[in-house]
């Protein structure tokens, strides 16, 4: 594991394999590393180098309320930089839910430097863009309003952020809380906004703009609907759809399990996609 100083902010990172094309995935949610170190290493595996990294505000790097933009496009140029700094000039991008917003949002503000996308349980419509803006946003907004910084710290998130970096802790409470409430609501309202786009984070104009390769493995849930990944392979000019065989829920997230079964699976489609990708290049 190493850290690097991006933008300002500490990131916690890690590389997978040694050699071979680039490629750098994220986890859903605010998760960190350890939300795809497992398919990491099985890319790694097939003969990639896998650039696995914890996000601003998640897992053991450094949190940072603050910049212009919505949160998934300040990770975006975080990952740039990054990648830049370790002399990447260019990358398979991918993600899955939060990570795939932020593939997207790399792939259009960085479009040279994208190999292809690798993108899997894609976000969007209504009923997921107004949970999950309360659960990234709005509670920590009530949280900041009712009892300051030190509310911030001792929610669940911020608590573990504390524990993995305790630096993280005076980061924090060194926020007016109104600065605080005012970066999440930017970026709250950027989240809420997605709710009519085809994806949460990009318009249909956008993602019609993108031409890069890319391999789409729909969700299987209320938050990941499957219609949302089987209609962004129709708008992105370049993509290949694949599926993984499972069920669909009438829930909020489908069961992590099932889809951690289908990990090796996973992996097959994307190291398939980038082969052929290499070989027709």
């Amino acid at each position: 594991m190493a850290h690097a100083s991006i933008r300002g902010v500490t990131l916690h990172y890690d590389i997978i394999g040694n050699a071979g094309p680039w490629v750098a995935i994220a986890p859903g949610g605010r998760r960190g590393i350890e939300g795809v170190l497992s398919l990491a290493q099985r890319l790694g595996n097939a003969g990639y180098r896998v650039l696995v990294h914890d996000r601003r505000n998640c897992g053991a790097s450094a949190v940072s309320i603050d910049g212009e933009g919505s949160e998934y496009e300040i990770w975006a140029d975080d990952l740039q930089a990054l990648l830049t700094q370790l002399g990447v000039a260019k990358a398979y991008i991918g993600g899955s839910s939060s990570g795939c917003r932020m593939a997207i949002l790399y792939a259009l503000r960085f479009s040279q430097a994208v190999s292809g996308l690798l993108i899997w349980r894609v976000t969007g419509g209504g009923s997921a863009a107004q949970r999950l803006a309360r659960n990234y946003y709005g509670q920590y907004i009530e949280a900041a309003q009712r009892g300051g910084m030190a509310a911030v710290c001792a929610t669940e998130h911020f608590k573990a952020r504390i524990e993995e970096r305790a630096e993280n802790r005076a980061l924090l409470m060194a926020m007016e809380p109104q600065r605080f409430v005012g970066v999440m609501e930017n970026w709250n309202r950027y989240f809420v906004e997605g709710a009519d786009l085809p994806i949460i984070g990009a318009t249909e104009q956008q993602l019609r703009s993108i031409n890069t390769p890319a391999c789409i493995v729909p969700g299987n849930d209320n938050s990941h609907p499957r219609k949302v990944g089987e209609n962004l392979a129709t708008l992105l000019p370049n993509a290949e759809l694949h599926s993984l065989g499972l069920a669909d829920y009438d829930l909020d997230l489908s069961p992590r399990e099932e889809w951690n079964e289908r990990e090796p699976a996973l992996a097959a489609i994307f190291s398939g996609f980038m082969a052929r990708l290499t070989v027709a290049g």
